[in-house]
């Protein structure tokens, strides 16, 4: 029986999402997250999820950063990211991160049974209307090499590099996964070597570059 984890912070539309996803797949088993924090909770229990469908804009994640996050630790999930910004560039820089496909929110119901099954079929999917754009849309050099570097850490180091990103100190760190500091140090060391940093200010900023600003949340300019 697949396993579906819906990952969205509004109850409305995590509704939808699984009354077309059990209507796209027989005996789906579906799951519900409203955080970041709680998709990698769920993750942690249930390994044996088989697709994610990602909001970027939950509350913990900040754009690409929560795809990298469940990319890094648990790469055998499929993930396709659901949001309202339908930029190809984002889409592009989306996939170049190892989402599976990328679903915007004003998809209609068979697009998005159309996706599930797709992904459950191990295939990649877009919607036709931006098969084009996103093919046309070049990976850049800068997000393919930041893809490859997050890739090489292993689960351990990114969970330390986003305690970094978030302004965590080393023993602070130690005490949230219940390590010793020098574990700790000693994971900071191998994240340097392999995201090419000096530091941990521009380790911080390496995660940071996969935010994206809200489409939804932007303030309209007044006259």
């Amino acid at each position: 029986m697949p396993i579906l984890l819906i990952a969205d912070d509004h109850p409305l539309f995590r509704a939808a999402l699984r009354s077309a996803a059990t209507d796209a797949v027989a005996q789906l088993q579906v799951l519900e997250a409203a955080s970041l924090d709680e998709v990698l909770a769920a993750l942690e229990s249930r390994p044996d999820v088989d697709l994610v469908l990602l909001d970027l804009h939950m509350p913990g994640n900040h754009g690409l950063a929560g795809l990298a996050a469940i990319r890094a630790e648990f790469p055998a999930v499929a993930v396709v990211v659901v949001s309202a910004n339908d930029d190809p560039r984002v889409v592009r820089r989306a996939l170049d991160h190892g989402a599976a496909g990328y679903l915007p929110k004003s998809a209609g119901l068979d697009e998005l049974r159309e996706a599930i099954r797709c992904v459950l079929a191990c295939e990649q999917w877009l919607p036709a209307s931006l098969r084009a754009s996103v093919a046309r849309a070049q990976s850049s050099r800068s997000d393919t090499e930041l893809a490859a570097r997050l890739a090489s850490l292993s689960p351990q180091q990114f969970r330390v590099l986003s305690m970094v990103a978030q302004g965590l100190l080393n023993k602070q760190i130690a005490d949230r996964l219940d390590v010793q500091e020098r574990t700790v140090k000693a994971h900071m060391s191998a994240i340097f070597e392999r995201l090419g940093v000096r530091n941990r200010t521009q380790a911080g900023v390496v995660l940071r570059e996969l935010e994206l600003a809200d489409p939804c949340r932007q303030i309209e300019p007044g006259p």
